[in-house]
């Protein structure tokens, strides 16, 4: 019994010491584990008399209960204690004044997208708004770019698994003309609409994104003519960067979906840079074969319709330098444009 009272005081000397709780389990483990000392006791009971057996037992169990309490409370008690240095690690000072919740801002793209509708609507425009995953009918074959056309490869994209009603793959769109195709087959003329949106092409240099916004334009009626092309565009950008001092020219071009087809040129910049040209839209009259497929008969109905990317105008009316700041999620670009 002298060896128990040695074993209890080393034990209980030991907890008391210790101040990490993994050193404290490892305490426990060589004086209660399988293989501790007060163990090898209880083990040794059988080879005692009879008459001594019951007697060593009991005191045994007693040391057992008196180091499993003394390991509890040291337990509670380093729990305590590293809770009490994490309260004043962390600590709040409930004195000060609350921070407010941040008020948002809209992106300068929807901002973009707001104005563009805004003028059009003004002048008798509808906006339409449809999918982003395509057929390949709307988003090429219907706009006049059949099959193995080289101006397909202008506009490499994104294919999806899925398969349209003919058997061939859908497609992320190129631009938001397929609307044009929707619109026209669900409505009848006079057809006054702008599609707005994300668009995906297969563009990664520093001047591209391979998601960007389009807004594209459509009028069909029996005598709309290049001279309203030209009106119309003209009037939505000065009236969209507030100045009637604006210069726009038209330039020859080609596009498969229109014809005679033009690059829409503004006129910008100040100091030694003013009067530099920048494309700013694809335009034209629209080709008979996108009218017929509009499900319109082209020998009554004629009309035009434009295409501008609402990045390079938002980059010009707010003076953005780089396309990527679009999209970094930068609070510190996002919070100018309150």
């Amino acid at each position: 019994m002298d060896n128990l009272e040695r074993i209890v005081g080393d034990a209980l000397s030991q907890f008391s010491s210790i101040d990490d709780a993994a050193e404290l389990e490892q305490a426990k483990a060589r004086f209660l584990g399988k293989t501790g000392a007060l163990t090898e006791l209880l083990k040794a009971l059988g080879k005692l008399p009879a008459e001594e057996r019951r007697e060593a037992g009991s005191s045994i169990n007693a040391a057992k209960v008196k180091l499993e309490s003394a390991l509890a409370q040291r337990r509670d008690a380093l729990a305590q204690k590293q809770l009490d240095a994490r309260l004043a690690e962390e600590a709040l000072d409930v004195t000060l004044p609350g921070r407010g919740a941040g008020r948002g801002r809209v992106h300068p793209i929807t901002r973009t997208q707001d104005r563009i509708e805004a003028i059009f609507r003004s002048i008798g425009f509808e906006v339409a708004d449809g999918p982003e995953i395509e057929t390949d009918w709307n988003n090429f074959t219907a706009l006049n770019n059949p099959e193995n056309h080289p101006a397909r490869s202008m506009q490499d994209t994104f294919y999806v698994e899925n398969l349209d009603a003919d058997g061939r793959p859908l497609l992320l769109r190129t631009h938001t003309s397929p609307m044009q195709v929707r619109y026209a087959r669900m409505h009848t003329p006079p057809i006054k609409v702008i599609a707005p949106g994300r668009t995906y092409r297969v563009d990664s240099d520093a001047t591209h994104s391979p998601m960007f916004h389009q807004v594209e334009g459509l009028w069909i009626d029996e005598d709309i003519s290049f001279a309203d092309l030209k009106g119309v565009y003209t009037a939505f950008l000065r009236r969209f960067f507030e100045t009637e001092e604006l210069e726009v020219r038209f330039r020859p071009s080609f596009f498969p979906f229109t014809e005679p087809s033009a690059e829409i040129d503004m006129a910008f910049g100040a100091g030694p840079n003013k009067g530099k040209w920048l494309e700013i839209s694809g335009a034209g009259q629209v080709h008979p074969s996108v009218i017929r497929n509009f499900g319109l008969d082209p020998e009554k109905y004629i009309g035009f319709a434009f295409g501008s990317g609402m990045e390079r105008l938002a980059m010009l009316r707010y003076g953005i330098n780089d396309l990527r700041l679009f999209y970094d999620g930068d609070l510190r670009f996002l919070q100018q444009f309150a």
